[in-house]
């Protein structure tokens, strides 16, 4: 969930810091007040090309940030990308920040790390979804049109994924045991050089930590033997020892307990401690006794560990890694001895994953298929509640092809529409009217927020909600459409955040959240600001949305009944 988006220096704003919160965050303003700012703001966030045009005039950079929280399981998933990348996590938020400078050049940071924009573009997936105007799609690739399906369909793909893991698996063993003669010698030698180099070495599991632990007793031998021996001395060997106090006052007790039997369990205690004490002193004797200060052995120690740290600089970052990968070379190397044998079983095992392969997917297709045709009927009927008279299809194309393979399944999914009646169908992305698009994406989104399987229902109760952002959704329509798209922002805002700038009251009075942009000249600057109306004001933004610059009373009282009819 979006939690906080801060503006510096971007277009007409210098400051600005907007906290968002769940549920249907609703924006409006005066046509040219910069509404459409934020959302470009949040687009660059979420790895859109940066330009220095936004630049306010006179600033060399700017500034915009965003704080998202992060629920359980989003959480899990980004940071595991923020660790792919070397990033430190947050508890539970993240935070995004970029720089666009005048020069064209930028800096991305997350959690106040520097990174870059290929992070973001990693994140944006699990954090927000942008559908705006003068946008084709964010993301809408087909990896994105076919987990949106999967979305509604609750599919399951984790079989065709290790099916699909497995058969590339063992085609690139075939790949490598095919390479022509001269890659194939080349590999060999330099297979038998690091195979042959990790053997010698003779490495043992858990040898490094032992070795440091070694040299540090060695480097400091007469310390530690100094330090023993001197505990010794006071526990154990000395005249005025630990051990001689307690014998003598052992031998004092005694006398007292033959006149007073309540001092017996006193030498008992005393005979314990000093058992104690002088099983201490005789483990410092040992081990003192066992300290060589060798200068020749700490050497060999030290050629030891440099050996190590060595190999696992060329090998990896571990000694486990290293002796691992002397496994992984040393089985290359059998197979390339033993290559038709091997190749003959490689391809039997690939003729077994293929099949498999294809078995699940097709499953899979299958499910998608019966899915698709109930998903049509749902978006078709919620596209034309808002004012479009429109045909909507979902064409899955599933190939046996290997280069239409991929870990969810072998189908091609396109979302086709007609926006118009006796008009061809197109792809839902080359639509060229933006509110057309943000309106078919809204239906698309509550369509399959309503839909689906139990599985499906299941699966979206746990997952994590991103933040959905909707810019002039109500291009072109007005009245009833306008309401029912209200409507249905409302719903979605249910499950997810939702961000939405509009211009029409009946959207307007179905926020939970109501932020007014304005701008205003100050000293002779354009200066954009944001601020949540509440109360009076915003039945005030909702009557000029309705009459106008010129408010009446008529406008106002219309705008209190529709607030309160749609609270």
């Amino acid at each position: 969930m979006l939690v906080e988006l801060r503006l510096e220096n971007y277009a007409v704003i210098d400051n600005v810091a907007v906290e968002f919160a769940s549920g249907l965050n609703l924006l409006t303003g005066e046509t040219g007040a910069g509404k459409s700012i934020l959302i470009d703001a949040l687009a660059l966030l979420l790895g859109d090309k940066a330009s220095s045009d936004v630049i306010r005039s006179g600033a060399d950079r700017a500034i915009v940030a965003s704080v998202f929280e992060l629920d359980s399981r989003a959480g899990k998933v980004v940071k595991g990308i923020l660790a792919t990348n070397g990033i430190d996590p947050e508890e539970e938020t993240i935070i995004l920040r970029r720089e666009i400078a005048s020069g064209g050049k930028g800096r991305v940071f997350v959690n106040n790390q520097p990174a870059t924009v290929a992070v973001l573009r990693q994140l944006a997936p699990h954090l927000a979804t942008i559908h705006a105007q003068n946008e084709s799609i964010l993301a809408f690739d087909g990896p994105t049109r076919l987990a949106l399906l999967d979305a509604f369909a609750g599919t399951q793909t984790e079989s065709t994924a290790e099916a699909f893991a497995q058969w590339k698996t063992i085609g690139n063993r075939i790949a490598e045991l095919e390479r022509d003669e001269t890659d194939r010698l080349r590999l060999l030698d330099l297979w038998s050089f690091q195979k042959n180099e990790i053997e010698d070495a003779k490495l043992e599991g858990g040898e490094d930590e032992r070795l440091e632990t070694e040299k540090r007793v060695l480097a400091n031998a007469e310390k530690i033997y100094a330090a023993a021996m001197n505990a010794f001395d006071l526990l154990y060997e000395g005249n005025t020892s630990t051990s001689s106090s307690l014998r003598a006052a052992q031998r004092h007790i005694e006398e007292l307990a033959r006149y007073e039997p309540r001092f017996r369990e006193a030498m008992e205690a005393l005979e314990t401690a000093r058992i104690s004490v002088e099983d201490v002193g005789g483990t410092l004797r040992d081990y003192a006794g066992g300290i060589h200060a060798s200068p020749e052995h700490l050497a060999e120690v030290e050629d030891r560990l440099a050996l190590i740290d060595r190999l696992k600089r060329k090998y990896g970052s571990t000694l486990h890694h290293v002796i691992n990968f002397g496994a992984e070379v040393s089985r290359k190397l059998n197979e390339m001895e033993n290559k038709d044998e091997v190749l003959r079983q490689h391809r039997a095992e690939l003729t077994n994953a293929k099949e498999h392969y294809i078995q699940a997917s097709w499953i899979v297709s299958k499910k998608r298929a019966e899915a698709a045709r109930r998903l049509e009927r749902l978006v078709e009927a919620e596209i034309n509640d808002l004012a479009m008279k429109s045909t909507f299809r979902i064409e899955s194309v599933a190939s046996e092809e290997e280069g239409n393979w991929s870990p969810s399944g072998f189908d091609q999914v396109a979302y086709m529409i007609a926006t118009n009646p006796g008009e061809p169908l197109h792809r839902l992305e080359n639509i060229a009217s933006g509110g057309e698009l943000s309106r078919v994406m809204l239906a698309l989104k509550a369509s399959v927020e309503a839909g689906g399987s139990p599985l499906a229902a299941k699966k979206r109760s746990m997952g994590s909600p991103r933040t959905l952002i909707f810019d002039e959704i109500d291009s072109g329509i007005g009245g009833r459409a306008a309401e029912a798209v209200g409507r249905k922002l409302k719903n979605l805002s249910r499950t997810s955040q939702v961000l939405c700038v509009t211009h029409l009251p009946q959207i307007a009075t179905f926020a939970d959240h109501h932020y007014l942009i304005e701008k205003r000249e100050a000293a002779g600057r354009s200066r954009t600001t944001v601020r949540r109306i509440v109360g009076s004001e915003r039945t005030e933004e909702v009557a000029r949305m309705i009459s106008g610059a010129k408010l009446t009373d008529t406008s106002r009282k219309h705008a209190e009944q529709m607030l309160k009819a749609n609270a």
